[in-house]
């Protein structure tokens, strides 16, 4: 009875024991990874990084997936990053551009990824194409869009840099002063992850999510509008991969068109590593979070303690199988 009891636990938590035991290991390697820094680094990297999974869990829980998410977060970072340079630039990509009020450009740019992540929605809920044929194909249309755009006059793809300050504090400025500071972006990712746990438990889109998911046919015949919650959900995905791009140009202080090349696959891993599921119908807000941790601190830590590049892509190989399988296990203990 106690060995089925300690299995049970095992199978039902399996992803944040996996979390715990990656930063024990790295912690007995160097104690000086546990520290208030290192844990502000981690949480800074991640802040990205848990919007993009945000968005791509709201199109995994209907059955679908989302190839253009990278490339979303690409094209918004750099519209952000082109109207948000100081005046006296030299490579100014706007070089007649007023002075914009700093909310103007990032809506802009979350108005952007979501008309594209609506775009999405009618291709896959009006013309029914398949969401990785749908998505594949706006991923290659919107890295041509972004490319075109950066290589427009005077600019001619040179990387964009020279963001006014009151961005770039979005990426780098905090609440207070010293260890125990609270970066801005850290609580922007931190309400985003509020509004969508609201979003998923407390709405009906959200339980129209869940219903579509598990079964479309049975959610049709139950009077849900599939097509159209698909639309809304679409473009919600695509306005949080704006808001990302925004933010990751705001971090890093500047943009090209290659950002967010791959993130989307990272963001997949993440999910599906926190327990949303692939065929639909599953995922939650903290198994979301718990799993961009995870690739995070693998990202962070292994650096930390000096494993290689390569030896960090076969880690993080045997983590996403070895969560998978035991979210297998958890499912079918349920059924």
């Amino acid at each position: 009875m106690q060995t089925k009891k300690i299995q049970h636990f095992v199978t039902q938590n399996a992803i944040y024991i996996v979390l715990a035991v990656l930063v024990i290991g790295i912690a007995v390697y160097d104690p000086s990874f546990i520290g208030v820094n290192t844990l502000r680094d981690i949480l800074i990297q991640s802040s990205t990084r848990v919007i993009i999974a945000l968005g791509v869990a709201f199109i995994l829980i209907t059955g679908g997936t989302d190839l253009s998410a990278g490339r979303m977060v690409g094209l918004t970072a750099v519209i952000s990053a082109s109207l948000l340079q100081v005046e006296n630039y030299p490579r100014r990509f706007f070089p007649d551009l007023p002075h914009l009020p700093l909310l103007v450009p990032i809506a802009i740019a979350i108005v952007v990824g979501l008309i594209f992540g609506l775009i999405n929605g009618l291709i896959v809920a009006k013309f029914k194409v398949p969401p990785f044929i749908a998505t594949l194909g706006t991923m290659v249309a919107i890295y041509g869009i972004n490319s075109l755009y950066f290589d427009t006059e005077p600019n001619q793809s040179q990387p964009i840099g020279g963001l006014r300050d009151d961005f770039t504090t979005l990426g780098s400025g905090s609440i207070g002063s010293g260890e125990f500071s609270l970066p801005y972006i850290v609580l922007i990712a931190v309400a985003v992850c509020y509004i969508v746990w609201v979003m998923f438990n407390k709405t009906r889109l959200g339980k129209n999510m869940y219903a579509i998911g598990g079964n479309e046919q049975a959610a049709k015949v139950s009077g849900i509008n599939v097509t159209k919650n698909l639309i809304y959900i679409y473009s919600i995905a695509g306005a949080l991969y704006g808001l990302a791009g925004v933010l990751e140009a705001a971090r890093t202080g500047g943009a090209t068109n290659n950002y967010g090349n791959m993130y989307e696959l990272d963001a997949i891993a993440a999910c599906v590593v926190g327990g949303v599921s692939t065929t639909g119908g599953i995922g939650t807000v903290p198994g979301v979070m718990a799993g961009v941790l995870i690739f995070t601190v693998i990202n962070y830590g292994l650096t930390f303690v000096g494993v290689g590049p390569y030896w960090q892509q076969i880690i993080k190989g045997a983590i996403i199988v070895a969560a998978v399988a035991f979210d297998m296990r958890k499912y079918a203990s349920r059924k």
